[in-house]
């Protein structure tokens, strides 16, 4: 399996009018956030594939439709209409779901660090994380795994991560990929200003991968 790794900043690459002919291949696409659902539209609408999403800590202009938590508007119907019209992409947010074979769960946003929307602090993560495990336990039950991959918008602490508490990553994520053995776990959120930098890491059996603007991955799936 092929697939399109995004994050945090419109890639030109991607946002063009040879999109097709570069990435029509791909059977998937993630997202590890901060970007607009436009973009989203644009990349599924062009190779018609299933696109899968957390949110970051910005653009979350849209975050209320799919987090009760946020939620303002004023209908469970304008919901129900602006997720039918989602740009064809999926949440996947504190969720598990399985695409083509591949088993995937998310885990959006970034270390607290002004309190703002989608920011948690490490013993809110690791509570959030939790509730992935019954999901988890199906398939591992009937599939002979947890997860494969783990999409993240946050690295893991000490893994590409940085200094400052906003762009700190989580531990729990250490612990996630210790214990649930996922084959990959993407992030975003650390900006590669150097895109000759290393983008992939080993922790245990997991390949950690930052998406910043775009990485392919291939996968077998069995």
């Amino acid at each position: 399996m092929k697939i399109l790794c995004i994050a945090d900043h419109i890639d030109p690459l991607i946002y063009s009018k040879s999109l097709r002919e570069r990435f029509g291949d791909v059977d998937l696409v993630l997202s590890a956030g901060d970007l607009e659902m436009d973009y989203y539209g644009y990349i599924v609408s062009n190779l018609n594939k299933p696109l899968l999403f957390v949110f970051g800590n910005h653009n979350l202009s849209r975050i209320a439709y799919y987090r009760h938590e946020y939620r303002s508007f004023p209908s469970l119907a304008e919901k129900e209409e602006f997720i039918e019209k989602s740009y064809g992409s999926t949440y996947v947010g504190g969720k598990v779901l399985r695409r083509r074979g591949l088993i995937v769960a998310g885990l959006g946003g970034s270390m607290r660090y002004n309190k703002g929307r989608n920011q948690f602090t490490e013993t809110g993560m690791f509570f959030h994380m939790l509730k992935l495990f019954p999901k988890m336990l199906y398939h591992r039950i009937f599939h002979g795994r947890w997860v494969d991959v783990l999409l993240t918008h946050a690295p893991p602490r000490g893994i590409g991560d940085r200094y400052d508490r906003c762009h700190r990553g989580f531990k729990t994520f250490l612990f996630f990929m210790k214990y649930f053995k996922p084959r990959y776990l993407v992030h975003g959120h650390v900006h590669l200003y150097d895109m000759n930098e290393n983008r992939e890491r080993i922790y245990h059996q997991t390949i950690v991968v930052n998406a910043y603007e775009h990485t392919l991955l291939n996968i077998e799936v069995s």
